[in-house]
């Protein structure tokens, strides 16, 4: 086969030489052979990474997606979201790095120019090379094509050198070959297995957490990293009918003394929820649950043991999660992962807040019948219907950086589900890690607080009778890999975290 037909196969419509867009291109097979061609298809794959260490990074990220998505670049994947020390002129503040995946019909000197413009109004200037920069774009792959100009090299030339720009390209991808295009980006590295053989022999894995990089997400005005232990989140519930402790947090008064013990005992986060996700549970209007959510909000962003905490609020009403940030809440919890209300997404999106994308099969008045209780596979078939509405999430302007996991223990689930998800959190990110790297490094987060399955075990039809199994189960889901956990017995699951971190470390260290 002809390697010009094997590197731009027809269908991507390569054709002759014209002033549009000239690309030096050889074969990833080291063929010696060149010529020059012209990109005619209406649509390529690109890869554009991201930096920034000048005023608020996180914001120019933000804006630097936007102003590309108005350009004609539009964002499918996001990478997740790293804190770097700075390389090559080190006295400098640390960076923020990523990377997207797109598709785009500008061709590739006609991005570059985009991407430059986006820098300079973003107040970018010529200075120190490699030196601090509001936004920095690099142009990391173009579709199959090898680009060598004077203004433009692709594949970017200092990828294989760079840990920061490989670990969110390789975010990008899944652990499965995805297509022709992501063959070739392996291809390109050089190596017999590609950028992931590449990416081990500079550290891999192994150097995230470190002190010279990162993994974080954005929370409230700082950057979380989920690593360094797991955050315990306090369950409020404000409803009349929760299956625990339904009626008893209903005025603000009781609320608030609630939430004082909690604090007290050491939760990081409080969970607010003012709408019934039981089993079976009728649902209220949105107008309804704000009515119920927004005073107690309002009072609990007054108290001033909530400095540094975080507030999450449970809803699956967009309405409901746009008014409640409004009013100070930073995390956005979704049951149904966007299934319930279309505009979710595209709300979260715009309040660009971390999202909670939980599993759950149909709505809590009809999860538990037999039609949503069949599993063939519940660790595979969880992730694979979770990655599928947090794939929605992304495509609708959320990016991966932004995203926290809940597999939905007691949700759709029999009894010997719950089971093996609790054992089994390492496959659900494996077969999530199989279609996207990015959102299975995104937390995990587990709340088997008191629910049934606990109770039919351990004989205990009363759910305040079920805190012991709660701590149990809380443990195993540490243990294998959660990052936060939701309980409603804060003093005794905190405890059962700290031993387990401990362990976890005590792990780590005798590697």
């Amino acid at each position: 086969m002809n390697f010009l037909n094997l590197l731009f196969p027809a269908k991507r419509g390569v054709g002759a030489v014209t002033k549009c867009c000239r690309a030096t291109c050889s074969s990833f097979f080291h063929s010696s052979t060149e010529s020059s061609v012209e990109v005619h298809s209406e649509e390529q794959e690109v890869v554009i990474a991201l930096g920034s260490n000048v005023g608020d990074r996180l914001h120019n990220f933000n804006e630097a997606l936007l102003l590309m998505k108005k350009s004609g670049i539009n964002i499918t994947r996001h990478g997740c979201l790293y804190e770097t020390e700075p390389v090559y002129v080190t006295d400098q503040p640390r960076f923020l790095n990523s990377a997207v995946r797109g598709v785009t019909k500008l061709g590739p000197h006609e991005l570059l120019g985009i991407l430059k413009k986006i820098e300079k109004d973003m107040g970018r200037t010529v200075g120190i090379r490699y030196g601090p920069r509001p936004i920095d774009l690099d142009i990391l792959f173009y579709g199959r094509f090898r680009i060598h100009s004077e203004i433009l090299t692709v594949p970017h030339e200092r990828i294989w050198e760079r840990p920061f720009v490989l670990a969110p390209l390789l975010d990008l991808m899944g652990s499965a070959v995805e297509s022709d295009t992501v063959v070739c980006w392996h291809s390109f590295s050089g190596q017999p297995n590609g950028l992931f053989e590449m990416w081990e022999k500079l550290g891999g894995e192994s150097l995230i957490g470190k002190e010279g990089m990162k993994r974080v997400l954005p929370l409230g005005d700082r950057l979380w990293d989920w690593s360094e232990k797991t955050s315990v989140m306090g369950i409020l519930n404000l409803t009349p009918d929760s299956f625990s402790d339904g009626g008893k947090f209903q005025s603000v008064d009781a609320a608030i003394s609630q939430v004082h013990l909690m604090i007290s005992e050491g939760a990081d986060m409080i969970d607010i929820g003012a709408q019934s996700t039981r089993p079976n549970a009728a649902r209220i209007s949105a107008e309804e649950e704000l009515e119920r959510l927004i005073p107690v909000l309002e009072a609990i962003q007054k108290m001033p043991e909530m400095e540094r905490k975080l507030i999450s609020v449970d809803t699956f009403y967009s309405k409901v999660a746009s008014e409640a940030v409004s009013k100070g809440a930073h995390i956005v919890n979704d049951v149904s992962a966007g299934s319930l209300d279309p505009d979710m997404y595209r709300v979260v999106a715009a309040l660009k807040v971390p999202y909670i994308a939980m599993h759950m099969r149909a709505d809590p008045s009809t999860m538990q019948n037999e039609e949503n209780l069949k599993y063939d596979d519940v660790c595979k078939q969880v992730a694979s219907e979770l990655y599928s509405r947090v794939k929605d999430a992304e495509l609708s302007g959320i990016p991966a950086w932004r995203i926290i996991i809940d597999p939905g223990i007691g949700f759709s689930k029999k009894t010997k589900h719950n089971l093996d998800i609790l054992l089994g959190l390492s496959t659900i990110r494996k077969e999530i890690a199989s279609k996207s790297l990015a959102v299975s490094h995104a937390p995990m987060l587990i709340g088997p607080s008191r629910k049934r399955f606990l109770g039919e075990i351990c004989n205990r039809p009363s759910a305040a009778e079920r805190d012991p199994a709660t701590v149990a189960s809380i443990s195993t889901g540490v243990l294998e890999g959660a990052n936060i956990v939701r309980v409603h017995n804060v003093r005794d699951n905190i405890d059962a975290v700290k031993l387990c971190d401990s362990m976890l470390i005590r792990r780590r260290s005798c590697r």
